[in-house]
């Protein structure tokens, strides 16, 4: 029986550490669904179709990883496509307090789901799709806070778009 997990969130956009929560995860897995969430009360930065057009680019070639979109609950997008475990990462305890709660919370509604936590190394703690953003708006280059094969120019083109 194949093991499937499910790494939702929002990525806008995708970074080193969420590229690495997945390479690590993948140890564990034989497949990983990035779920690329609608979050209706979230201002995007990037669509969403830019957004798993690279995640897809940066997973190129990998058989294991899939990319897909959803809206509603995590759980049920896991029933969907036949996995019971939500992988989080984790960079600091404030992450784990709120990872705690989401997690239970999922548990609850579908106790057949667990989810897993995985620790961001440190090299990576202190990365978030919030500084990525906020460093590409003030002119910075962000392609060392992007997965291999991805730059600041991708970005500059999807806005353009």
């Amino acid at each position: 029986m194949e093991k499937i997990a499910v790494f939702p969130g929002s990525f806008d956009p995708f970074t080193v550490g969420h590229e690495e929560i997945v390479n690590r995860a993948l140890r564990i897995f034989d497949k990983i669904v990035i779920a690329v969430g609608v979050n209706s009360l979230k201002k995007e930065f990037l669509e969403i179709d830019d957004r798993v057009a690279l995640i897809r680019k940066a997973f190129q070639g990998n058989n294991r990883v899939e990319v897909a979109t959803y809206a509603g609950l995590t759980v049920s997008f896991c029933r969907e496509v036949g996995a019971n475990v939500i992988i989080r990462g984790l960079r600091t305890a404030a992450d784990f307090e709120y990872e705690r709660a989401v997690g239970q919370a999922n548990r609850a509604m579908d106790a057949e789901v667990e989810t897993v936590l995985i620790l961001t190394s440190t090299d990576h703690t202190f990365i978030s799709s919030s500084i990525v953003r906020n460093i590409y708006l003030s002119g910075g280059d962000v392609s060392r806070f992007l997965p291999k094969g991805l730059s600041t120019a991708d970005l500059d083109a999807c806005l353009r778009a």
